[in-house]
């Protein structure tokens, strides 16, 4: 393997770099390591803009980061570019690759910076956001671009790429800049990753749920109503309510109690917590009576307040709370994305509130709910802990005790796990819960995060068992993440092709004939009486027509109902999910369904 960068001290250094200030430390080689993938792609962009500036010289370059997707560039230029333009880009790109350009990196002054980049208002809205004095710029050919790397020495090794989409992005992610065009892109270190990656690009884009639940008809945006409020329709809305359902239960049966906070708190409660100054940005406000209230962007806060409603005896503890919170959180219109981005959802949240010597076993109690959650859906899973991010509140000591805690119950419980330095909320550290895919996409969903910081801000406390005054410590922990999003991933994760206990609707009666509405109404009412939702299919259309209707919508199960069935109280079975067709007696076709809809482990 060619060795491309330095791993020196947690920090990725690229080779001209170490050698220019003769720093030594681990090699990078070039493949798809996650640290070699960063390097590849981040030098991946730059070509991808090398290009377009060869192609449009009038082009005007934003910021060109590594995401999790692969790569992208924001750009503004004179031409209208569309996605057909992409395939003239890569070409280029290709040629440019081929003249193996050196990389070069050199350093200004942020004054010499703005000199030079005096015409360029893209560039002076990037160094506007740099805190430093020094501004490093890379060079390729003859383009170059303010960047602090790292990247490859050499464009020679970039051939394994391809530019996945184009879209809008607004100046800095704010609707009130200028519009400016994104072009996303991916690469590898070899041909047969890149091949499996546009596989699963093409998979997803048919488990695309945005389409997928226009087809099923479960939700809708409105441009009326706002972008990120999901309206959620009958089908959605009924899978929704299900899986709260299901949640409820099992909360109940582990001790948790349901409570409920305002949509509104005022103010200074927000900055007792440190959400003002620490997550006011996402905050929504209003004056009420000429005091200022925050809507809630989280449900803590709420469940202090329930906390701090009665005395609490160390016996008491652990106390559970948990509460469907509905919260608002104000994110970038470019950042919205179906489910998965929204600025208004559902948190299936709880509250732990416990002693400093309980924090271990509740820990474990959370992760095995977790773990039975994530295998009835049949995802894999890993844990990662996440440390103290730049903006935080609370001493080091408290952070360092929390982060201890958390990765010991891991370790005595013997359950692996990664660490994400400065993940953490701002808070207190915490376990997120990232879980795998039907087609191998990574999300993050789940997270249990342990503070010691808001009980203290708070004064919270309890009668401990010599009647001295406590402070608890606070879990804050939420598994499915928030139903919104949880649902958009389920929807890709099989593809609308729900199991029968979540399914939006699991039986679809087609009666053949208006002579058999009697007996499909008697089975939709049979249905029921166990919580299995059905829709009866009986317009004044073909029969075939009705079944492909019902087919379109992914339901389970479809029965049609004529002249033999009503005799003989049978039905004659589609199921979609065997791809089968049988017959059942009714009371062989209830058994089946009720044992389907019980087909749930949490």
């Amino acid at each position: 393997m060619e060795p491309i960068a330095l791993r020196h001290n947690g920090t990725i250094i690229d080779l001209q770099t170490a050698l220019a200030q003769d720093i030594s430390g681990t090699e990078i080689d070039f493949d798809n390591s996650p640290e070699a993938l960063e390097v590849i792609r981040h030098s991946t962009a730059h070509l991808m803009a090398q290009a377009i500036k060869s192609l449009y010289p009038d082009a005007k370059f934003y910021v060109g980061p590594v995401v999790k997707e692969g790569f992208y560039y924001d750009f503004k230029v004179e031409e209208e570019i569309g996605a057909s333009d992409l395939k003239r880009i890569e070409k280029q790109m290709i040629n440019l690759a081929k003249k193996k350009h050196e990389i070069e990196r050199y350093e200004i002054s942020m004054d010499e910076a703005r000199v030079k980049f005096a015409d360029d208002h893209l560039k002076l809205a990037v160094l506007d956001n740099i805190p430093d004095d020094t501004i490093s710029i890379y060079k390729q050919g003859e383009f170059e671009d303010l960047c602090r790397g790292p990247h490859l020495p050499n464009t020679r090794l970039l051939r394994y790429f391809k530019l996945t989409k184009i879209a809008g992005a607004y100046l800095g992610g704010d609707s009130k800049n200028e519009m400016l065009t994104r072009i996303y892109g991916i690469t590898f270190a070899d041909k047969e990753s890149l091949k499996n990656h546009m596989e699963m690009l093409a998979e997803a884009e048919k488990r695309d749920h945005r389409k997928i639940g226009a087809l099923m008809n479960l939700f809708s945006f409105r441009e009326e109503v706002g972008a990120g409020f999901p309206i959620w329709l009958p089908a959605g809305a009924r899978m929704r309510s299900r899986l709260e359902d299901l949640l409820f239960k099992a909360h109940r049966k582990r001790g948790y109690e349901p409570v409920r906070g305002p949509e509104m708190l005022r103010s200074d409660l927000w900055e007792t917590s440190g959400h003002y100054a620490n997550y006011g940005e996402n905050m929504y406000f209003t004056q009420i009576d000429d005091i200022e209230f925050g809507v809630k962007p989280m449900n803590c806060v709420g469940h202090i307040k329930v906390y701090e409603h009665d005395l609490h005896s160390y016996r008491d503890l652990p106390l559970k709370y948990f509460e469907y919170g509905v919260v608002h959180r104000h994110e970038m219109t470019g950042a919205l994305h179906g489910l998965f981005r929204v600025r208004e959802f559902t948190q299936d949240d709880a509250h732990i509130f416990c002693t400093s010597e309980q924090i271990e076993e509740q820990i474990i109690e959370v992760v095995d709910f977790a773990d039975k959650i994530m295998k009835t859906f049949g995802f894999d899973y890993k844990m990662m802990v996440s440390t103290k991010p730049e903006k935080a509140v609370g001493d080091d000591t408290i952070w360092d005790t929390a982060t201890d805690a958390l990765k010991s119950a891991m370790e005595k419980n013997e359950l692996p796990y990664e660490v994400d330095e400065g993940g953490g909320a701002f808070y207190g550290p915490k376990i997120d819960i990232k879980i795998t895919d039907a087609i191998g996409r990574e999300w993050q969903c789940g997270t249990i995060q342990l503070d010691f910081n808001l009980p203290s801000r708070f004064d919270l406390q309890y009668n401990g068992e010599n009647n001295d005054k406590i402070q608890p410590v606070m879990i804050h922990r939420a598994i499915l993440g928030s139903f919104e999003r949880f649902i958009g991933i389920l929807t890709e994760h099989y593809a609308g092709e729900f199991p029968m206990f979540i399914a939006p609707t699991q039986v679809a009666i087609v009666p053949i004939a208006e002579t058999h509405h009697a007996y499909a109404k008697e089975l939709a009412d049979k249905l029921m009486d166990f919580g299995a939702d059905s829709e009866t299919f009986s317009k004044n259309e073909s029969l075939n027509k009705r079944i492909r209707t019902a087919e379109k919508g992914r339901v389970p199960m479809i029965i049609v109902i004529g002249d033999e069935e009503v005799e003989h109280k049978t039905v004659a079975i589609r199921d979609r999910r065997s791809r089968e067709q049988y017959s059942h007696t009714e009371e062989e076709f209830l058994a089946l369904i009720q044992t389907k809809m019980n087909e749930v482990h949490f």
